[in-house]
């Protein structure tokens, strides 16, 4: 493998050869990726050298920063003990058994069980087949629809995209696939302006009771949702909200699904954003930062409503991936969950550095173009505005968030754009200080958004 060539040479080949995910391949001919190198702590360099502050994690999984020599040593042991074997055939590896016991002890008291995957699109997949298999098994097969939301985001496979509420994809390959529903997210600035947050709240959450009512609760297995929606733009939803769908749900009888893929790990300030929003989930889907994002594993926490069935009542669950319980995976999910805990992590995002970074972000609703700041432990959100008063948005066709998100790129900043919404999840090993450096650079890319959209005439 060559490690000196140049940027052009690096984005040549890769052009050549490397299909991105979620990419216009020929325009990234064009342009060429960014190469990234190397990374430490919440850093990263760029094949020009460049030091550029990772807001984003990676992809929302990077909790506990880059480099960590824990996570590193735990891989290449296991690698030299066992790298591989499957969990197929009634057998178990060490690393697998004892990550099921450790993630018995962090998720909420409901959840004894563990099915692993490769990744969260994964872990939706099987959510589709188990919550299926769950009601068959108890002889009311007619319960199949699965209900979520518009914007919600759970993965890409086939399943996880339906489960999905992102128009974009459903446009691409026949999706949804049958027995998926939607209803509409609880974004207060989209659907509830002159309510209050906790009216909008209830008022959103009872469109579940609408849809289960209009498909005919006989028919309805299950509810999936995020605890706040991530690649939909860091909806935060107001505090009535999942109380209301988790009564919902124990008044119809259906499963309850959070899916932790991006909350879960400390993000929300608890362990699991189910905690931090006060719900009782059935099933708990997880990836990211289980590894911190160094190795790949994804996995389903089932409930012991849901596992008492499927074993004591079972039969073959016919369902699975050469890579469950992967014993590498394995062991860095160990090594990590014990750093969160040596670290004080989760107690650190509640207690000191969140609500530091929502102090932070409230600063910036003096912007010009920030019509609404909010956080929810390390994940913020701003809104990006042509008029504060009104919440008046851009001319979508104008792509202001992805104008900012070139100035965040050019000035060593990772920052995400959806639609108009400028989103952040920063390590959870940032510090105070790294928190004002970013602030800092967020509110340089907003003033030269700013200076664009006064150029261009696009406040008028």
């Amino acid at each position: 493998m060559s490690t000196n060539r140049t940027t052009a040479q690096w984005q040549a080949v890769d052009s050549a050869h490397f299909l991105h995910p979620f990419t216009d391949f020929q325009a990234l001919a064009r342009k060429g990726s960014r190469i990234i190198e190397r990374a430490e702590g919440i850093y990263l360099w760029d094949s020009e050298g460049h030091k550029i502050l990772d807001a984003m994690s990676g992809l929302w999984c990077v909790n506990v920063g880059y480099g960590q020599r824990a996570l590193i040593d735990a891989a290449t042991r296991q690698l030299q003990e066992l790298p591989f074997y499957n969990a197929f055939f009634q057998t178990a590896t060490p690393p697998a058994i004892e990550l099921a016991e450790l993630l018995s002890e962090v998720t909420p008291p409901q959840f004894n069980h563990v099915f692993f995957t490769g990744s969260g699109s994964e872990g939706n997949d099987t959510i589709v087949r188990m919550v299926r298999r769950y009601w068959d098994i108890l002889g009311q097969p007619e319960r199949q629809v699965i209900i979520s939301r518009q914007n919600a985001y759970h993965g890409s496979t086939m399943a996880g995209a339906s489960l999905g509420g992102m128009s974009g994809m459903h446009a691409q390959g026949g999706l949804p696939i049958p027995g998926i529903e939607h209803i509409g997210q609880p974004y207060r600035v989209e659907h509830g302006r002159g309510m209050s947050h906790d009216e909008f709240g209830l008022v959103a959450a009872r469109w579940l009771e609408d849809k289960i009512l209009a498909i005919g609760a006989q028919k309805v297995a299950a509810f999936i949702g995020e605890p706040v929606q991530g690649a939909g733009g860091v909806i935060i939803p107001p505090a009535t909200y999942w109380p209301e769908i988790q009564r919902i749900c124990d008044k119809y009888g259906i499963l309850l699904v959070s899916d932790e893929v991006i909350c879960g790990f400390g993000r929300t300030g608890r362990w699991f954003g189910c905690e931090t929003f006060g719900t009782r989930p059935d099933l708990m889907t997880f990836a990211k930062g289980v590894t911190s994002g160094y190795i790949p594993l994804g996995g389903v926490m089932v409930g012991d409503r849901v596992a008492k069935v499927l074993i004591e009542q079972g039969g073959e669950f016919e369902h699975g991936y050469t890579y469950s319980g992967h014993p590498v995976a394995c062991a860095v999910a160990l090594a990590n969950i014990k750093l969160v805990r040596e670290l004080g992590l989760v107690q650190r995002v509640h207690d000191d550095v969140g609500p530091y970074l929502a102090r932070c972000y409230e600063s910036l609703r003096d912007h010009p173009l920030v019509g609404t700041a909010e956080t929810c432990g390390l994940m913020g959100a701003l809104l990006l505005v042509k008029d504060k008063a009104t919440l008046a948005p851009f001319d979508p066709s104008l792509s202001i968030g992805m104008v900012c998100r070139g100035h965040c790129f050019a000035n060593g900043l990772i920052m995400r754009a959806v639609g108009n919404r400028m989103i952040i999840a920063p390590p959870l090993v940032i510090t105070r200080a790294q928190i004002d450096e970013m602030m800092a650079l967020i509110r340089r890319c907003l003033d030269l958004t700013l200076a664009d959209a006064q150029r261009e005439g696009w406040l008028a």
